[in-house]
């Protein structure tokens, strides 16, 4: 590696970092802020989603560990990590949404998780591009994997934002379990790609 490929990966290589130790921040707040708004709410996707972003803390901490090394070990055991978070996220929303829509529960409105989702979806979105472009510029495996952790991230938030949306104008109680549901779809897909597919 020349000098000034030297100085383009470093300079790639703190942009990686920045862009997770961001993403890691703002998922911190987040379990805070959701856990109100799920505890006043009693909402399960409002507190489905708040585990996703636990889960988006675990897989950044796991990035910025593996960006801080080097080996196809490392990597290997990285992406198993994520993977594992996103499939225990995948079991508890599954119970958690069928109880709820078995027994009938109805969530109550909540603006604190309408604005906070709305908000999330937008900054996910953002952080989801810069790491899949540079995750393609470090040929890294595990950071685009974990792009596309904050974009499913970002999807997740504008469906539990509908589902919120829906229940306090409509009266459609059952679209938050409905959205927890598809938080499960995603989680089962992000562990199949992660152990079955190619990275």
């Amino acid at each position: 590696m020349n000098t000034l490929d030297a100085v383009s990966h470093q300079t790639l290589l703190r942009r990686g970092f920045a862009l997770e130790y961001t993403t890691l921040g703002w998922n911190v707040i987040g379990i805070v802020v959701l856990a109100i708004a799920a505890i006043n709410a009693r909402s399960v996707a409002l507190a489905g989603f708040g585990l996703d972003s636990l889960i988006e803390i675990g897989a950044s901490t796991v990035v910025i560990w593996e960006l801080s090394g080097t080996g196809e070990d490392r990597r290997k055991r990285a992406l198993k990590l994520i993977g594992l978070g996103f499939g225990l996220l995948g079991l508890y929303l599954l119970a958690q949404s069928t109880i709820v829509l078995v027994s009938g529960f109805h969530p109550h409105h909540s603006t604190l998780g309408i604005a906070w989702t709305a908000i999330t979806a937008a900054v996910m979105f953002a952080l989801a591009s810069g790491k899949a472009r540079t995750g393609a510029a470090l040929d890294n495996p595990v950071l685009r994997t974990e792009g596309r952790v904050t974009l499913i991230d970002g999807l997740l938030a504008a469906a539990v934002l509908l589902g919120l949306v829906l229940n306090s104008t409509l009266g459609w109680w059952w679209a938050d379990p409905a959205a927890g549901y598809v938080l499960v779809y995603y989680a089962a897909r992000e562990v199949r790609e992660i152990f079955f597919g190619e990275h």
